[in-house]
């Protein structure tokens, strides 16, 4: 099971990591925290001080095209917010 999947790019998470030394991730479903600590500490070679974790539900979406109206849903996720200890950074662009 690969549990990051990849790393959330915001605004909002940019401004996380700049102010309080945390970083969002998309995450498997499937993962706990443990996991997710024990992953992101191997993957990035950081010392993992808390993990916050929120399942993200998918939103309704829908247009109209040439073929009528086309209704469904983005999918839910898992989101994980990892504070890392003071002093350390994650390069994503290096790393991943």
């Amino acid at each position: 099971m690969e549990i990051i999947k990849k790393p959330i790019l915001t605004e909002k998470a940019s401004i996380l990591t700049e102010k309080l030394n945390r970083y969002a991730f998309k995450v498997d479903h499937r993962a706990n925290k443990i996991q997710i600590k024990a992953a992101v500490e191997q993957m990035f070679g950081v010392t993992v001080v808390a993990v916050n974790t929120a399942v993200v539900a998918g939103k309704a979406k829908s247009r109209y095209t040439k073929a009528g109206f086309v209704s469904g849903r983005s999918p839910k996720y898992k989101k994980a917010i990892i504070t890392v200890k003071d002093g350390e950074t994650i390069d994503f662009y290096s790393t991943l």
